[in-house]
């Protein structure tokens, strides 16, 4: 072990398999239960299957590739060391700014989502109030340790799990494929080239359905045996919500008119209700257990954030004060805490800061796709880049079929981040404004860089 290891804060190798796929798949569970329906606004039940389909693909063949990358660098950092290894500081900054971007973003668009549930239930109390009570709850959770933490995602992942097969299988007696077929391109009943600019329009939606289940790379340095641990997470997480996300589209398409639940946030209840009515205690339990969906996805992402937020501070990206871990529980309780004050500021300028005509709540999520296709982009590069620079690399795993696989997942994060740009123009400059002020601070800050006590982060890969 280098001596530059050994002097870092040290964080707590605890996590087992389960645990990780719990992670896996709960950062993304959420994504199961609301967001996904409004691509069939744009796109139609059979377009969003089109579109869903192709971005499952991208996610699949990615997920098999980064996992090479997460085995051979059991980094915290996750991408942003795996593009510092390939490409240098530049590299290391840009994919770790995307990433942070993309885990800073996402928690206050659920906590806003658990907040509104809440108000549903609860009306006297405010969204904004329960959304910040969520946020210190879990932070709560991630500090005092990351083995409760990964084990409370474990639980909360199975009880959200459960509730989408409770769903299918109620609604499941009242599906019918003319439902889910009737002006599924785009409102027309066939397929026409008309329908083309919907399916494309649907992408964020779509990418909704996976965002975030690479931040099983930010748990990399928590695990007991990350080499063999990650690659069986990752492919039992993929595999787990392709299958999720198809079947809960298609249930819910299939039992009424799907254009009802194309622009609402609670498409499941709704699909629910025209087959058991609005007393059922099935559709009672629904609702309540939905919960549990948008909790992991908060929980797990929270986890991911403030392992970005450290690993980048340790190696001096962003200030050394963030790059500390607890000297009792072993987490990173300031990293938790800064990107906790980020996501509450957020939540409480939701009406009176806007882009393009929307609230900030409706521009955020696109704001972390956009994070995450920029580094999903950076982290296929940088697999290319050091199987032809550094051929002697320990790879416990080796992503399938390459180049085959890494190249279908680049091309299509490309083209995807395209597409979300033209739909998305001004949200595209704001996210270019972001990077470029980050560069600017990545520029004055070399020697910080220089005095961190893992300024070579190519030594975490050895």
């Amino acid at each position: 072990m280098s001596a530059t290891k050994q002097s870092s804060p040290a964080l707590s190798a605890t996590l087992g398999t389960w645990q990780l796929w719990g992670i896996a798949v709960g950062l993304v569970i959420s994504g199961e239960y609301f967001g996904w329906s409004f691509g069939w606004a744009s796109a139609g039940t059979l377009g969003f299957l089109v579109t869903t389909i192709m971005v499952a693909i991208m996610y699949g063949t990615f997920i098999f590739s980064f996992t090479e990358l997460t085995a051979s660098i059991p980094h915290a950092g996750g991408p942003f060391a795996y593009s510092y290894h390939a490409f240098g500081p530049t590299g290391g900054y840009l994919a770790g700014m995307a990433t942070l971007i993309e885990f800073v973003f996402a928690p206050p668009a659920i906590a806003l989502a658990i907040g509104a549930y809440l108000n549903v239930q609860f009306p006297s109390l405010d969204p904004k109030i329960a959304a910040t009570g969520a946020y210190i709850v879990f932070m709560g959770l991630n500090i005092v340790g990351v083995t409760i933490a990964a084990t409370f995602e474990l639980f909360v992942t199975l009880l959200a799990i459960f509730e989408l097969l409770v769903f299918m299988g109620v609604v499941a007696p009242g599906f019918s494929m003319d439902n889910f077929a009737k002006g599924g391109w785009s409102g027309a009943d066939s397929f026409s080239l008309a329908a083309i600019p919907g399916i494309f329009a649907a992408i964020p939606f779509a990418i909704w359905f996976f965002l975030a289940i690479e931040g099983v790379a930010m748990a990399a340095e928590e695990a007991k045996d990350p080499k063999r641990s990650i690659p069986i997470a990752y492919t039992g997480g993929i595999l787990t919500l392709v299958v999720l996300a198809v079947s809960v589209m298609v249930f819910a398409g299939g039992v009424g008119d799907w254009t009802k639940l194309a622009n609402i946030n609670d498409p499941l209840p709704q699909a629910m209700k025209t087959m058991v009515g609005e007393s059922s205690g099935w559709l009672h339990m629904l609702v309540w257990l939905g919960l549990f969906g948008l909790v992991a996805s908060f929980h797990g992402i929270i986890l991911g954030y403030s392992r970005q937020i450290y690993a980048q501070a340790r190696s001096g990206y962003l200030p050394g004060w963030f790059g500390k871990v607890h000297p009792r529980f072993k987490t990173p309780h300031r990293a938790i805490l800064a990107g906790g004050v980020v996501g509450i500021a957020a939540i409480f300028s939701d009406e009176w800061l806007s882009f393009g005509g929307q609230s900030l709540t409706a521009n955020i999520v696109t704001m972390s796709v956009f994070g995450a296709l920029l580094m999903y982009a950076l982290s296929m590069a940088a697999l290319f880049k050091l199987r032809a620079t550094e051929p002697r690399l320990a790879r416990p795993y080796k992503a399938p079929f390459y180049p085959l696989f890494p190249a279908i997942a680049l091309a299509g994060a490309l083209i995807c981040l395209a597409t979300v740009a033209w739909f998305n123009p001004l949200l595209a400059g704001v996210f270019v404004l972001i990077l470029a002020l980050g560069y600017g601070y990545f520029q004055l800050t070399h020697k910080q860089r220089e005095a961190a006590p893992i300024a070579a982060l190519a030594a975490e890969a050895e």
